[in-house]
């Protein structure tokens, strides 16, 4: 397995974190307990994140995500993160390790595409919270919707903050394929 697809994600939220202004920082975001900041934050982090879990074989190391990048070059903070989830996840031998997650163990491929749509939908989120336009990707989109219906459980839907998912909402008519992605993993219009 390659790591095209997290590739494409991380392309898609790097387009997306280039255009944040700093006085956006405070906004609000369709994740209702994240503002613009910790939304970023939870972004940036979890690339480096990613990285060091399919290294150490496990997601304890929270470090990444509990750091504030709002006062760094965001997009070279990113670019990091994402040269070292990409570099990890395609190391030799990578694909066929495992990540121990709160809630199991799970193959790498498995643990990657979950990495895969956390960062393409929050794209998706940081693009609604600035006012960018959220037709990020259609073909992908569509692609990561699929997927995303055949793996999320109603066991990982319920309060935000509380589990992963929230329920899922109807998409606005006119919505774009990320559009409908973010209303199936639970993000309202």
């Amino acid at each position: 397995m390659t790591t095209e697809n997290l590739e494409r994600a991380y392309a898609a939220a790097r387009g997306v974190i280039a255009n944040v202004k700093p006085d956006q920082l405070d906004d609000s975001t369709p994740c209702v307990s994240w503002d613009v900041r910790e939304l970023l934050n939870h972004m940036i982090g979890g690339s480096f994140w990613a990285a060091t879990a399919v290294k150490n074989g496990n997601a304890d190391v929270i470090e990444a995500l509990a750091t504030d990048y709002g006062d760094r070059d965001l997009v070279a903070t990113f670019d990091e993160g994402i040269e070292q989830s990409v570099a990890a996840f395609g190391a030799p031998g990578a694909q066929e390790g495992t990540v121990t997650l709160p809630f199991g163990t799970l193959p790498v491929p498995m643990f990657m595409g979950i990495i895969t749509t956390d960062a393409f939908t929050h794209a998706w989120d940081l693009a609604r919270a600035t006012g960018q336009p959220t037709d990020l990707d259609p073909e992908f989109a569509e692609q990561l919707l699929n997927g995303a219906r055949g793996f999320i459980q109603p066991a990982f839907r319920g309060e935000d903050g509380q589990l992963p998912f929230g329920a899922e909402q109807p998409a606005p008519a006119n919505a774009t394929n990320a559009d409908a992605l973010a209303a199936f993993l639970g993000r309202s219009f």
